[in-house]
């Protein structure tokens, strides 16, 4: 996922990444369906530490933690700051990502109280379709329509996300690549931000087609434990 997520998002660039992707998924992805449920769900202790991994322990240690089990995301820990951590699945990747079913992956990310209205609607809106048998088509399929419907609003002012986390798997290709920061905001262009010019460290990325919104990524220099990154 940043192949993944960071697929998904940026390039969406959750981080895009490219054509990659499509390229990839049109060659022939090593995971073309979903695998066993059992091989996505987790022991639900070692979940919650994952997902908590995400962000600082000031944050995360009063956040909301949801962990997945076999009917979809549930609660596990009730939080008291407004954030909400949570382990994502591949299919929190973007359209035609090779690493859509790939059942490896591990996403540790910790919503903002403005972000949890947009992105954890699209979480649960995917599960829902991947725990009904949906097919990746189908999913991005009830992304839009879900748009469309005005179940899946556009992000609030302010929405954003830690991604910090040393044991995050993201993709095949870029393991738990860098910690990061990344703000969601309705489309708008990469140049409001100042992103990819000579210099900047801002990643941007729009998924135009199904969420209609732009992500803005940008790498920091520790982990959530505290550890510089590589």
């Amino acid at each position: 996922m940043i192949s993944g997520l960071v697929r998904s998002v940026v390039a969406v660039g959750i981080v895009a990444l490219a054509g990659v992707a499509g390229v990839e998924a049109q060659t022939g992805s090593k995971y073309p369906k979903m695998a066993p449920l059992s091989e996505y769900l987790m022991e639900r202790g070692a979940e919650i530490t994952l997902a908590k991994s995400a962000a600082p322990a000031a944050i995360s240690d009063k956040a909301e933690v949801m962990v997945l089990g076999p009917h979809g995301y549930e609660t596990a820990v009730k939080g008291s700051n407004g954030f909400v951590c949570v382990v994502l699945r591949g299919w929190a990747a973007g359209n035609g990502d090779p690493d859509f079913w790939n059942p490896k992956l591990r996403a540790p990310i910790c919503f903002n109280q403005a972000a949890i209205g947009s992105q954890l609607a699209s979480m649960n809106i995917r599960t829902k379709l991947v725990l009904a048998g949906a097919s990746e088509e189908k999913v991005f399929e009830g992304l839009k329509d879900a748009v469309a419907k005005g179940k899946l609003p556009a992000p609030e002012t302010g929405a954003m996300c830690y991604m910090l986390s040393k044991q995050g798997y993201l993709s095949e290709r870029d393991g738990h690549w860098h910690p990061h920061l990344m703000f969601f905001v309705p489309l708008t262009e990469a140049a409001t931000w100042g992103a990819g010019v000579e210099g900047s460290p801002v990643v941007a990325a729009a998924n135009v087609e199904e969420e209609k919104m732009t992500v803005f990524l940008v790498p920091v220099g520790k982990w959530s434990d505290g550890t510089p990154a590589d």
